[in-house]
């Protein structure tokens, strides 16, 4: 056979190969797959709300992902992002209309409406929206924004009445931006977690972070596992991580002038200083199986796979996995990653619009634990 008939063959057997070796990859405690409904069950209903977490556990969740903000009176608070017009109704609202700023998140110039300018009594007159138009927008106005103690209080009041522990994975958003607004997140989550008895390393708690320092400050001062995120810009037309700015670095690298990127956390030598001060490194999904856009007439241009005039994931194949999940789990790290969605348009074509797929690829190489929108997809591939 030719090398380029081999290749070929390669590439349509991956998937098939990745299915068979579910059972030759195992986590690093060789438990099951940890399924964390991100941002609750965003796939059905706006996402950080007690009405989203409560769906996502229905449908099975281990874990709930509250993203954490604070707000002008110190409160945290679930949304996204400090900034709120992306997922609350916050600029139909004239009463706030002063309230839009500009300010620096992450060295980039952001306007927008920012919690750290609300108070809590505020936020709780916005109502949450779905933050993708393509996804079912009737539920818009409907939820309010929790608070990180009502989300607890949700998480253990279902999980006695299924009989089964839910868990809580909080992000602290952007902290060097709420440092410098005088809001730091970390003592704040300490507080809360100690309140809910949740101190331990076996506590239901993993805290994330895209920044490293504030996981090294709260290594010092709280017991739960900390996992650090890994985050990248886009996946070249090869299939390889684009480093650009501000999706290039923690951004705490940025402000201490470290010139290592992203990619490095994921080096042995990487993995080695993250085993130092975190339970968990959590790289985007493509870190760990990424795919290429296909050129078969080498006209520059990539190949619409499915004939419907776009191009997105779906006119791309899967290359090679990396090597990441074995290398973290070399250095005693258990690997998480992020974000699995079901819609046909963001599955590579590989997986043939079934998100089954995807998931079991993912679970055949052993990740320890994946964030998705659909809870219920998830957990049935598992």
């Amino acid at each position: 056979m030719k090398p380029i008939a081999i290749l070929s063959a390669l590439a349509v057997s991956l998937p098939a190969l990745l299915g068979t070796a579910q059972a030759q990859e195992k986590t690093l405690t060789g438990e099951r797959t940890t399924v964390v409904a991100h941002r609750g069950a965003s796939g059905y209903l706006p996402e950080h709300t007690l009405e989203g977490y409560k769906l996502a556990i229905e449908l099975g969740a281990d874990f709930v992902e509250p993203d954490l903000v604070v707000t002008k009176d110190g409160v945290l608070v679930a949304r996204h992002e400090p900034m709120l017009s992306g997922t609350t109704d916050v600029a139909n609202r004239p009463e706030f209309a002063s309230r839009k700023t500009t300010r620096k998140v992450d060295g980039v110039d952001t306007t927008d409406w920012f919690a750290g300018d609300f108070t809590l009594a505020e936020i709780k007159q916005l109502r949450a929206k779905q933050a993708m138009a393509d996804r079912d927008q009737s539920k818009n106005g409907q939820f309010q924004i929790p608070t990180l103690d009502e989300v607890i209080d949700l998480v253990k009041k279902e999980s006695a009445a299924r009989g089964r522990t839910v868990g809580i994975a909080p992000e602290t958003k952007h902290p060097t931006f709420h440092a410098a607004s005088g809001l730091p997140v970390e003592d704040r989550l300490v507080a809360v977690l100690t309140k809910a008895g949740w101190t331990a390393k076996d506590s239901p708690v993993v805290i994330q972070s895209f920044e490293t320092a504030n996981l090294k400050y709260l290594n010092t001062r709280i017991d739960v596992r900390l996992a650090q995120l890994v985050d990248g810009a886009d996946v070249d037309k090869d299939g390889n991580m684009v480093t650009e700015a501000p999706y290039a670095q923690p951004y705490d690298f940025v402000v201490i002038g470290d010139k290592r990127t992203n990619k490095d956390l994921l080096t042995k030598e990487g993995l080695a200083e993250v085993k130092t001060y975190a339970d968990i490194i959590a790289p985007w999904k493509p870190y760990i199986l990424a795919s290429r856009q296909v050129d078969k007439n080498s006209d520059g241009k990539p190949d619409d796979l499915n004939s419907d005039g776009a191009i997105d994931e779906r006119d791309r194949v899967l290359v090679e996995p990396s090597s990441v999940v074995k290398d973290a789990h070399a250095a005693g790290l258990q690997v998480f990653t992020w974000t699995f969605r079901s819609e046909p348009k963001r599955l590579t074509s590989d997986f043939k619009g079934e998100p089954a797929a995807e998931y079991k690829a993912y679970y055949a190489l052993g990740v320890d634990g994946l964030f998705s929108d659909f809870t219920d997809h998830a957990v049935k591939a598992r």
